[in-house]
């Protein structure tokens, strides 16, 4: 029986809002039947493209009632049923012999899309993006022969997904104007003051520090899918793969660099051809993705890990950007039940790697006997950060959370370094670190009501419990911190007397590192904390010394 069409649908039998599509496959943020496919599948590939066109432009109309947007989409749902149906799209996929049930799954989507205007949470998010973004690439699989490679298919439906936020984040305004539909999460935009908020021009600020925690997820799942291009059998579907991603990646760059609420932000010609060029090598390997990360990230440990040459320097790097990855978790500005979700994915990256950067931090442990439970170490402590109001009990809690965020790291790093049996001054040394971290950004972390002082200190001294910003301006407060001050000073006379003992050469990324960290504490004890003010920071020239230290050119005194 032939599907029957809705009351308003077009005479010749479509189901389309109009008789001109919304936006033709050239006119996609990201290459659909490009002329990098075979002639024979593209033609499959815009039977597919053109069903999914009418069916999303259904979903997307604001002139079409939600009723009228279901009864539609039903019908081309029963136009997939029907083999002889006189709905015209349906029939070409028929003929073509191609997607039925993904684009099945995809009219799920749209038919949420006719009702659904706001998103509690990234997995529901997440959700639609499964059903309304990963089926076009598990379809282009199947048609190229890859339809049951497993790691090909995680990797494209993170390809898909990733481009589907893009596509969201890109038209954030658009969506709300024409459609009053927001894809943002709403607990998200609540860290921004809510929906309002957010939108609120003069909130760029806040606005931005939410995209930014959207945009990591969306990197995430491109370094998940970084692998896609060399898991193929076809060479041309390779290269389209390819040159998505490193699309996907320059729009990424350009969401971060410039604000979608405060006008378009979008790929040029120029992004494209660049994208094209890139993508005959099929794109950069797991290495350089992860070097790139590093070198974007701009922390002053990169200038000990400068120190390093060859697979030395890959493996501090992967672990440096692992940190990071986990440390940008426990910082963003998401809600904390989100932070404890995407931890627990790094736990279970851990024991099954699945993107650019697990990769390189499996390949870093099994080249240099890094443990795996210091890779937990660091995840529980950053779990600790994922609180919404953090306070630590006593001294015993301070000491475990150093031991976990940054002894992990000296433990990790001594063994890279080559020196393994220096683990418990690579351990004290962190201790030392994050005692100065932590004295440095008493201010900064009580924005986000961090108190790292634990409460049987604050309680000694006087100090009541409250909101961090009335705890670090008590009166009390700076004495706390000089005595704190005085026990980091301690660490790093130990750190120096202590290192003699172990091979200078081999340690010299920790030296230079410790001058750096040294310095810093100096100031802060030459400034004391009555008067906070800026935190300090190192100046050029010491930059430039440690530098030069890292070459092996000058001594760390």
């Amino acid at each position: 029986m032939n599907a029957q069409l809705p009351v308003g649908a077009p005479a010749s039998g479509s189901l389309a809002v109009s008789e001109t599509p919304t936006r033709d496959h050239d006119a996609e943020n990201f290459p659909t039947a490009s002329l990098l496919l075979a002639r024979p599948l593209r033609a499959q590939v815009m039977a597919f493209y053109r069903f999914v066109r009418v069916a999303d432009d259904i979903g997307d109309s604001p002139d079409l009632a939600p009723e009228e947007k279901l009864r539609r989409l039903d019908a081309m749902e029963r136009g997939l049923d029907d083999p002889a149906t006189t709905v015209p799209e349906a029939a070409a996929m028929h003929r073509a012999q191609v997607g039925v049930e993904e684009a099945r799954l995809m009219l799920s989507a749209f038919r949420q899309d006719a009702v659904k205007r706001r998103y509690a949470d990234w997995a529901e998010l997440e959700d639609y993006c499964r059903r309304s973004a990963d089926p076009v690439g598990r379809m282009l699989l199947r048609l190229h022969g890859d339809g049951a490679n497993a790691p090909a298919n995680a990797a494209a439906d993170a390809l898909c997904t990733a481009l589907q936020v893009l596509n969201h984040l890109q038209d954030l305004v658009p969506d709300r104007d024409s459609l009053d539909r927001i894809y943002l999460p709403a607990s998200w935009m609540a860290l921004a003051g809510g929906e309002q908020g957010f939108f609120d021009p003069a909130n760029a600020a806040r606005r931005r520090e939410v995209l930014d925690a959207a945009l990591d997820r969306v990197e995430e799942q491109l370094d998940r899918a970084s692998a896609l291009p060399r898991l193929l059998r076809s060479r041309r579907l390779a290269i389209q793969s390819a040159m998505t991603i490193l699309c996907a990646r320059r729009l990424l760059a350009r969401l971060r660099r410039a604000d979608p609420v405060a006008g378009r932000v979008a790929l040029t010609k120029a992004d494209f051809a660049r994208a094209l060029a890139g993508a005959a090598t099929l794109g950069p390997r797991d290495a350089p993705i992860v070097a790139s990360r590093v070198s974007r990230a701009g922390s002053s440990f990169a200038r000990g890990m400068a120190a390093l040459r060859g697979e030395r320097r890959r493996a501090l790097w992967a672990v440096y950007a692992f940190c990071r990855a986990v440390d940008d978790i426990a910082d963003g500005a998401m809600p904390e039940a989100e932070k404890r979700r995407f931890l627990a994915d790094w736990r279970r990256k851990l024991a099954a790697p699945d993107c650019a950067l697990s990769r390189e931090l499996a390949w870093a442990r099994r080249a240099y006997g890094v443990p795996l439970a210091e890779c937990e170490a660091m995840i529980a402590g950053m779990e600790t950060d994922s609180a919404d109001r953090l306070r630590l009990e006593t001294e015993a809690d301070l000491d475990l959370y150093c031991r976990r965020v940054a002894g992990s790291v000296g433990a990790m790093s001594v063994r890279i370094f080559g020196a393994p049996e220096a683990e418990s001054f690579g351990l004290a040394l962190g201790h030392t670190f994050q005692l100065t971290n932590i004295l440095r950004d008493v201010d900064e972390d009580a924005l986000r009501e961090r108190v790292y002082i634990p409460r049987d200190l604050l309680a000694a001294a006087g100090i009541p419990d409250g909101p961090a910003r009335d705890i670090t301006g008590h009166p009390n407060f700076p004495a706390i911190c000089a005595r704190l001050g005085e026990r980091a000073r301690g660490g790093f006379a130990a750190a120096e007397r202590d290192i003699r003992a172990y091979d200078p050469r081999a340690l010299l990324p920790a030296a230079v590192m410790m001058w750096g960290y040294r310095r810093l504490l100096d100031r802060l004890l030459a400034r004391g904390w009555e008067r906070r003010g800026e935190r300090p920071r190192l100046s050029t020239g010491e930059k430039l010394r440690m530098a030069w230290m890292a070459l092996g050119l000058g001594r760390a005194a």
